[in-house]
């Protein structure tokens, strides 16, 4: 056990490490439905919409394209069908000459469903003019969660090529859910957590203190038939990063008792200024080893997801944060492991090209340390050969939130930076290291930024 004017060390490292390619498919507002087979032709459907309905100017677009010559179809009918819940919003047949159906979305509080716009006189499909778009108004899209799409095409090519039995296609997106649960601490406290799921409703969510855990729970079709077209399953839980309890260097997390993978288990400390975000993002393959797992039992499947995250106790070194650009990289240590107050603290970092991971030699930096917003220690200088150290030593009053910053590197004005919360508990000090990457966006360039350990 450490004495009292000791510090525990806890690292903790965000290692958001989501493919590129989890930008289509459930819960990022898009889906691709390929290889229809209409009439000798090769299409593909994609459904796209918001993923909040946040005024009546939004829309949902549904294009086919000839997987051939990557070109729209022409003269498509759909034969839509909405549901969500399992419940049918709408069915109805739309039109669209050049391929792309785009309906205005306006969700009132109105007791029935209305479609405006044109109408043939073949099939009754909707289609639209520029003076008179297709608009639905009325109760839709009022809750968050899963919408389903069943889709068949009832012409192409001629308005009048009428296509029966082409098959019916589904596409599945969702609209964010964000909830809020309080919850008691340890010290009978309540504790805000918030739950955004970008796939489907969370509910029974409890918080644990004494086995430092959250639980809670989602539905799910594990058929082979849903399967088949879910590509990425995504949900967030959010807490107060002053919330030291349920602090941890990681998580593990389990779904229907089973472990994820520890890439599909993420820390994010960049994204909310007051708030951790634990992600957990399961892709298709994932998902799929969940399943099997589950069939060892010899049980029925669940209709549902049943989430276990629990605080973890691991340790690694060292940190790395990359700059917005992606150019530079900073690996960040610390010694000695255990601090004490009063005792020099050296904070040893390399600056590397992001690309090559090559240190880079006479960088230029300036490191800095900030506690509520005021600057306790600026000092510039040149890593010679890419790594060098700073010493610094804190007061038995400098506690709470801490950023390490490192400013101007190699005088290119980027940027990057790594927090520390200085916490009393339990009689010792806790310091408690959480790795971010000042990145500007967490979709940068297409793809999400990766903290990750070297």
């Amino acid at each position: 056990m450490l004495s009292l004017k000791k510090f525990s060390v806890i690292v903790l490292v965000m290692c958001l490490v989501f493919p590129a390619s989890n930008v289509y498919g459930h819960g990022f507002g898009i889906e691709t439905i390929s290889a229809i087979d209409v009439q000798g032709k090769n299409l593909s459907i994609s459904v796209e919409m918001p993923m909040y309905f946040e005024n009546a100017q939004e829309q949902i677009t549904i294009t086919a394209t000839e997987d051939k010559t990557k070109e729209n179809a022409k003269n498509v009918t759909f034969l839509i069908g909405l549901f969500h819940e399992n419940e049918m919003i709408f069915r109805n047949y739309f039109f669209a000459d050049d391929g792309v159906l785009k309906i205005k979305v306006n969700p009132t509080q109105d007791e029935k469903i209305t479609i405006h716009g044109e109408q043939d006189s073949l099939l009754g499909a909707w289609h639209g003019t520029e003076s008179n778009p297709i608009e639905i108004t009325g109760p839709l899209f009022t809750s968050s969660g899963m919408y389903n799409f069943e889709i068949e095409i009832r012409t192409i090519d001629e308005p009048t090529n009428i296509i029966e039995n082409a098959g019916v296609y589904n596409a599945d997106l969702s609209l964010i859910e964000t909830v809020s649960f309080m919850q008691k601490d340890s010290e009978n406290n309540d504790v805000e957590f918030r739950s955004k799921s970008y796939f489907d409703s969370i509910s029974n969510f409890k918080y644990d203190y004494e086995a430092k855990q959250v639980t809670f729970e989602m539905p799910f079709d594990w058929s082979e038939k849903q399967l088949s077209h879910v590509s990425v399953v995504h949900v967030e839980t959010h807490f107060p990063k002053d919330f030291v309890e349920f602090l941890s260097p990681s998580y593990s997390a389990y779904v229907n008792d089973i472990e994820l993978f520890k890439s599909s288990v993420s820390v994010d400390d960049y994204t909310e200024d007051h708030e951790r975000i634990v992600h957990l993002v399961m892709l298709e393959d994932h998902l799929r080893f969940l399943k099997n797992e589950m069939k060892k039992n010899d049980e029925p499947l669940p209709d549902n997801m049943s989430f276990r995250i629990s605080a973890s106790t691991d340790t690694a070194f060292p940190l790395e944060a990359y700059t917005k650009s992606e150019d530079f990289k900073v690996n960040l240590s610390w010694d000695p492991l255990e601090v004490e107050p009063g005792i020099d603290t050296n904070f040893i970092f390399t600056i590397r090209d992001g690309r090559t991971n090559d240190p880079l030699r006479n960088s230029d930096y300036t490191f800095v340390l900030i506690q509520n917003g005021k600057e306790i220690h600026r000092v510039s200088g040149t890593a010679q050969v890419g790594g060098e150290f700073e010493k610094f030593t804190f007061a038995e009053d400098q506690t709470g939130p801490t950023i390490i910053k490192f400013e101007n590197i190699r005088n290119s004005g980027q940027e990057t930076e790594f927090a520390l919360v200085v916490v009393p508990e339990f009689g010792t000090i806790a310091m408690i290291i959480l790795a971010i990457a000042m990145i500007g966006t967490i979709a940068l360039r297409g793809k999400y930024p990766t903290l990750s350990l070297s």
